[in-house]
């Protein structure tokens, strides 16, 4: 029964919440293209959105790609770089832990403007307020694996979870059966993250998607009024 829920949750849950994750940003976009925005209360306590919003953002993105390159680059690639896994563990402890912590005080300040701002309350849809939530319960429970990790410096443990998106990614039905005998907090944690992501076309989350990198190519415009002297 064990080996069936993990199964379940690491094997095919996973599947699922990248097919959430695209297909409905896919149909969001392409039906409710209006939507595809994250609602602005800046004129409402604007200190505070401003401080929490840049902590929050500028940790996410170093936790996001973080994540993103010490679970997804294959294991063969460090090692024929020579990089070995102890350095990654300590690296992913140092450095996501300064992120983390940055993203934890800034998830904490927007929501707590946002549940204790009568105005902004008021003006907030449940998606709104849930998933930010769910981003300071992930955030926190980032922070509470360095503990675990502080035990386990050789790397082993990283191996693991290297292991099993890697699976995923390359379609390896023991995918699950990597994240075996590993801590429950980790698994909590990518459970989360899983599920984040299957919410994630439903929120406001999408307009991370729209980022205006355009903007840093695009020839600048320049508007100029002229008045026609009448004849």
């Amino acid at each position: 029964m064990a080996d069936y829920i993990n199964h379940l949750l690491f094997g095919i849950y996973p599947y699922i919440a990248l097919a959430v994750l695209a297909i409905g940003s896919i149909v969001r976009f392409d039906r409710e293209p209006y939507s595809w925005r994250a609602s602005s209360s800046q004129l409402l306590r604007r200190k505070q959105l401003i401080w929490g919003s840049v902590l929050f953002h500028l940790g996410v993105l170093v936790v996001f790609f973080g994540h993103l390159v010490g679970l997804l680059v294959p294991i063969w690639v460090f090692e024929s770089l020579h990089v070995k896994h102890e350095w990654k563990q300590v690296l992913a402890v140092v450095a996501g832990g300064i992120a983390g912590t940055f993203s934890f005080i800034g998830a904490t300040m927007l929501l707590h403007r946002r549940l204790f701002d009568a105005r902004i309350r008021v003006n907030s849809t449940f998606a709104d307020t849930g998933i930010l939530v769910l981003l300071w319960l992930q955030l926190a429970l980032g922070l509470m694996t360095i503990p675990v990790s502080l035990g386990h410096l050789d790397g082993k443990e990283m191996v693991k979870f290297m292991a099993w998106a890697n699976g995923i990614f390359t379609f390896d039905q023991a995918a699950s059966s990597y994240l075996v005998g590993s801590s429950p907090i980790f698994r909590v944690h990518i459970f989360l993250g899983l599920t984040i992501f299957l919410l994630f076309p439903f929120t406001r989350l999408v307009h991370m998607l729209s980022a205006p990198v355009r903007y840093l190519w695009r020839p600048g415009y320049q508007v100029v009024r002229s008045r026609k002297l009448a004849s």
